[in-house]
């Protein structure tokens, strides 16, 4: 399998305080900081300049996602440790970081944002963001993954902000393994949200649930199930190994393979649905069923020929592959006050970086963040 180098070395691409930006650029202060941005290309500049972006294996790049935070109200066992100690909100993105970020994304190509965290829904102003990267020339989509627990209050608000949909995670729909899982979370409060989100028309509504061996693996049952009458994805996720507990995640991963046969030997044979070979979740249907089951095979049965995603996280972060720790810094040059020009080229250059996989065959680990801190 084709590798990448690590700790991208760009030397074309100084990050160095640029006298123009310092001239023409403009200062806001929040509660991060006083921040000096440069100007932004206006919205006829920046149309001229849009243009597709490939990385160095011919896949077109245009899916982004951003961490919001890395804090979380749960604390699920496989994303992080109980006692997690989250990064300072000084050095997480603003929110006009963010969207300026944003806007650099759409001039490369990016029509498609997804929203994570740890819990994107906890940080302030979520909603006002959602509707200013809903508002950014290009881009076509914006989406979200959640715990649902805050979705009761924030679901319409959202849509009419305009997020388009939701993945909701829910790894047990049993009262006592849900607060086993998530150590102290309760599942009612997910319910609630999932009725939110359908009211809202955020839909479809997909449920995302991680397997973990000794946790929940005798509950795909009974989450299949729930598409039997209701017009959602519920999406089994094999556990990746990252960070502090990766020698957990990787003793407790449940494949693919023995999902599927669990829910079969229920079920009976499932029916494919249509698969495009881009969306990580490969679609089947139980017979008869109103909704679909998606498997997502990451550790197993790797997808990434079809991969064209890029990650942001809190801290400023492009993170080129999940499961891999290559990443290019984009809050510190542009904090620095480096130009647009200079943001879009190392955007653009770590795309073209983006490796063809991970490495967790030959023993390769991502061992410098946690799942919260990438957003997933």
């Amino acid at each position: 399998m084709p590798t990448t180098t690590r700790n991208l070395n760009l030397p074309e691409l100084p990050l160095v305080e640029e006298a123009a930006a310092k001239q023409n650029g403009q200062s806001h202060r929040t509660k991060y900081g006083s921040v000096t941005l440069s100007p932004m290309p206006g919205a006829d500049a920046l149309a001229a300049m849009t243009e597709p972006t490939h990385d160095s294996y011919g896949r077109r790049v245009r899916y982004l996602r951003i961490s919001l935070t890395d804090a979380c109200n749960l604390r699920c066992v496989y994303c992080m440790p109980e006692h997690m100690q989250f990064r300072p909100r000084h050095e997480l993105m603003s929110d006009e970081e963010i969207i300026y970020l944003v806007k650099v994304a759409a001039s490369l190509g990016v029509d498609k944002i997804r929203l994570t965290g740890g819990e994107p829904t906890i940080r302030p102003g979520v909603v006002d963001l959602v509707r200013r990267i809903n508002t950014v020339p290009g881009i076509k989509d914006v989406a979200m993954t959640t715990n649902a627990l805050l979705l009761d209050k924030l679901a319409q608000p959202l849509a009419h902000a305009g997020l388009n949909r939701v993945n909701i995670s829910i790894d047990t729909v049993d009262p006592e393994r849900f607060r086993r899982i998530t150590r102290w979370g309760d599942v009612d409060d997910v319910w609630r949200g999932i009725q939110a989100a359908e009211r809202a028309g955020l839909r479809p509504v997909k449920l995302n649930c991680v397997v973990t061996r000794g946790f929940n693996e005798e509950d795909v049952i009974d989450l299949a199930r729930l598409t039997l009458e209701n017009e959602w994805e519920v999406r089994f996720i094999e556990m990746m190994p990252f960070g502090e507990v990766s020698d957990f995640q990787l003793s407790n991963v449940v494949s693919f393979r023995e999902i599927r046969e669990k829910v079969e030997s229920v079920f009976g044979p499932l029916e494919e649905a249509s698969y495009d070979f881009i969306d990580p979740s490969r679609p089947f249907r139980i017979p008869g069923a109103t909704g679909t089951l998606g498997f997502i095979s990451s550790v197993t049965e790797p997808f990434c020929q079809g991969c064209g995603r890029v990650r942001l996280t809190a801290d400023g972060k492009l993170r080129l592959c999940l499961l891999r720790d290559d990443e290019v810094d984009l809050l510190t040059p542009l904090r620095a006050g480096a130009g647009f020009d200079k943001i879009r080229a190392l955007m653009q250059e770590g795309a073209f970086h983006k490796p063809w996989g991970h490495g967790l065959a030959s023993g390769v680990f991502a061992d410098d963040r946690a799942m919260n801190q990438i957003g997933g």
